[in-house]
């Protein structure tokens, strides 16, 4: 089974988000055949006894089944169904102090017992050159012990003609309401994984999770200018029953801009008003640069908190071991040890989890057999702590792992990875809408746009979807060509308001790159909708000539 790039978004290059397929196409009806439990610890067994033998003093074996089905859709043709899986096993050992791995996808006794003989033949050799050994923080074992996502209906057994129709009544509300054009994807993946170690644990994992994003366009055949909305659906980790739309989960924006839903996703109505959206920027008015109060909704917002709080904090770049894909870190040890630095303001408290319901990093245990947890990272406005594997555990005096060590598939070794990380909702009752009644000059802003920021996670500029001119406590109409410029510690020090839980919701990134050879992950980042007083905004317009 080999690695395979299916598709790369443009703008990944900045942001390090990727959309890989792994393993080899199959037929649809292949996607429910599981591996028994029996045959993965004896395979589990084989590898770490051979390990123990071999002179590794730690063994963890990961075995794989990854399943992926894309549905995509143009207009009103479905232009292609994929269905992929890939099957293997990884042996990560620790020998002489050091790390090893191996994998395989020779799934007999004998096959693993070789990656292990590898794996610690690796570890042997590494330890040649590795200054200080391996210190894994404790993991007490757990036996065997089982974790599902948590769903009603799963995505595997639904027909893909009833994904693609799905697709195709989406692209059709969203071209009668507007837009020339409609393009749609359905992004189904299914993780069997099954973790075992030599501290006594035997855990299977079966993950789901969905993505259905799509791209409004609308031209003005006259000037040939054209503008895009974006679907404004969060990935999330459940079952289908996330598209069977509710009208209790309807949640109405400031101003009654947009409709969008939470617990569950009516993917056509979003479409309809995506069309209606993209046709109306066409005609919008050019913000003015200059200062603004900008009050940003949770679909927009999870980026920023994605770049500016959520890698800055992973500990790997903050000790300067990763820089791909986005650089290292400006928040530093030394800025964490004084226990005063202001990383934001007061109400601002970012917290870490692998445990929320339907988010993308919800799981039982990570890819080290530890227990999902939840910590927090910002504390009223204070940097509190980071993102810790076993091995970076006593780096920052932490006793025991975060749970946060993740790798994308059987033959990529974990490493850290970036749980969720979420801005947690104002104490005070406050709506979107009473939370815009107090701007008198600002800019309300939704969904994900371009985005760029430095190497050290510190300058940024974000963009979005839709832009609303804020006066005097009322959104005006819409406005183009937004993009607003701050550095991260003064941005979330600016955070003048943030709504109650009533308006909480998580939005995310389905294929979050990072590393060398790159691996992805998903990641989901909650808020409330949240004000930012006196942020620079730029005009984003390409005036020709």
């Amino acid at each position: 089974m080999e690695r395979r790039t299916f598709l790369k978004i443009s703008s990944g290059a900045a942001g390090a988000l990727l959309i890989p397929v792994y393993g080899n196409a199959i037929a649809a009806e292949e996607l429910m055949n599981p591996v028994a439990v029996a045959f993965k610890k004896s395979l589990a067994d084989a590898a770490m006894n051979t390990a123990t033998k071999a002179g590794a003093s730690y063994c963890d074996v990961r075995i794989g089944r990854y399943l992926n089905q894309f549905v995509t859709t143009r207009d009103l043709n479905v232009e292609n169904v994929v269905n992929t899986e890939s099957t293997g096993v990884g042996v990560r050992v620790i020998a002489g102090g050091a790390y090893g791995f191996a994998a395989t996808n020779d799934l007999s006794l004998d096959g693993v017992a070789n990656a292990a003989r590898q794996a610690v033949a690796i570890a042997k050799a590494n330890a040649k050159l590795q200054a200080e050994p391996v210190r894994l923080a404790p993991v007490k074992g757990v036996g065997e012990v089982a974790w599902v996502t948590p769903f009603k209906k799963d995505w595997r057994t639904v027909p893909v003609k009833e994904k693609a129709d799905m697709l195709i009544a989406a692209n059709k509300a969203g071209m009668d309401a507007g837009a020339n054009f409609m393009t749609s994807t359905l992004f189904q993946v299914n993780q069997q994984k099954y973790f075992a170690s030599t501290d006594g644990s035997y855990i299977d994992q079966d993950v789901h999770r969905l993505w259905a994003p799509f791209t409004a366009t609308a031209v003005d055949k006259a000037t040939n200018k054209f503008r895009t909305r974006d679907s404004l659906a969060a990935p999330v980790g459940m079952g289908y029953e996330y598209f069977d739309a509710r009208k209790e989960d309807k949640v109405m924006a400031a101003g009654g801009v947009t409709t969008l839903y939470t617990k569950s996703y009516d993917i056509v109505e979003d479409a309809r008003l995506a069309g209606r959206d993209a046709r109306a920027k066409l005609t919008a008015k050019s913000v003015e640069p200059g200062k603004y109060d900008l009050v940003l909704s949770p679909e927009h917002l999870f980026l920023t908190i994605h770049e500016s709080v959520g890698h800055p904090t992973e500990l790997d770049r903050v000790l300067g071991y990763e820089a791909n894909y986005a650089g290292t870190s400006f928040a530093t040890l030394d800025k964490w040890q004084t226990k005063k630095f202001k990383f934001g303001a007061e109400r601002v408290n970012f917290f870490a989890d692998k445990t929320t319901p339907g988010s993308l990093g919800a799981v039982g245990y990570d890819d080290e057999g530890v227990a999902s947890k939840r910590w927090d990272i910002i504390k009223d406005g204070v940097l509190v702590n980071y993102q810790a594997t076993r091995d970076q555990a006593h780096i920052i005096g932490e006793k025991e792992s975060h749970g946060c060590s993740y790798a994308d598939s059987w033959d990529s070794v974990q490493f850290q990875r970036m749980p969720n990380i979420s801005l947690a909702p104002g104490k005070a009752r406050l709506t979107p809408d009473e939370m815009v009644k107090d701007v008198k000059k600002g800019i309300y802003i939704l969904g994900r746009g371009s985005y760029s920021i430095d190497q050290q996670r510190y300058n940024f500029q974000f963009g979005g979807q839709m832009y609303y001119e804020i006066k005097n406590g009322k959104i005006t109409g819409p406005v183009e060509d937004v993009a607003y410029q701050s550095n991260t510690q003064e941005f979330w020090n600016a955070c003048s308001a943030i709504c109650d839980e009533r308006d909480w919701r998580m939005g995310g990134s389905f294929f979050d790159g990072k590393g060398q050879p790159s691996q992805v992950s998903a990641v989901s980042h909650g808020s409330s909708t949240t004000r930012f007083n006196g942020v620079n905004v730029i005009n984003t317009a390409r005036k020709i000539g």
